[in-house]
């Protein structure tokens, strides 16, 4: 199907290029989101008359939502999860629970503003990006963590999956000059032959 874009699509064209495209995706997305108009003459010069107004529009949508991008640019947000010992998350963090932790932070985006290709399974940070306008997009950093604790901890750049080992110098050195004792013992013991 032929169709007109009334706003940039990424991967597809820019405002006012008539593009082809397949039937469903027309029908399905483009048309009832008011993406797109079918090409025929009618809609043609209907889209003429409208250029100045939707260029306009899209004009005032991309400096609100570049204004946005600005105050959310490089900020990492904290996810508090339940997970397992090896890391692994007892659900799932997906584009629901990061548009509700941006807005505990007082940034208000939709869901379909969330460009996550799988939900987020274990815990760490993880970088997604959110598609403010069709040509504004903005990566920001997700902290999945058991705690505030562990949260800062990984922002420090710790492995918190690391096991921990909690060795004294004490027990350290007493097992060194153990080694050292049994060395120095087997050295001097003649083979014993047959």
């Amino acid at each position: 199907m032929q169709v007109i874009l009334l706003e940039r699509v990424p991967k597809l064209g820019d405002m006012g290029e008539e593009v082809r495209v397949r039937d469903g995706f027309a029908r399905n997305f483009l048309l009832p989101q008011g993406k797109a108009l079918r090409a025929n003459d009618a809609n043609r010069t209907r889209f003429e008359a409208q250029r100045a107004d939707l260029e306009e529009r899209n004009k005032e949508r991309r400096a609100q939502a570049e204004a946005l991008s600005k105050r959310v640019a490089g900020k990492t947000f904290v996810a508090i999860r339940q997970a397992g010992q090896t890391g692994q998350l007892y659900g799932s963090v997906s584009t629901r629970d990061i548009v509700e932790v941006l807005a505990s932070d007082g940034f208000r985006v939709e869901r379909r503003q969330v460009d996550m290709s799988v939900p987020i399974k274990a815990i760490g940070l993880h970088e997604i990006s959110l598609v403010l306008h069709p040509e504004v997009i903005v990566p920001v950093t997700i902290n999945v963590a058991r705690s505030n604790d562990e949260a800062e901890r990984q922002a420090a750049g710790e492995d918190v999956l690391a096991p921990e080992v909690y060795a004294d110098d004490e027990d350290e050195e007493e097992f060194e000059d153990a080694a050292e004792a049994t060395e120095e013992t087997t050295e001097e013991q003649p083979e014993e032959q047959l």
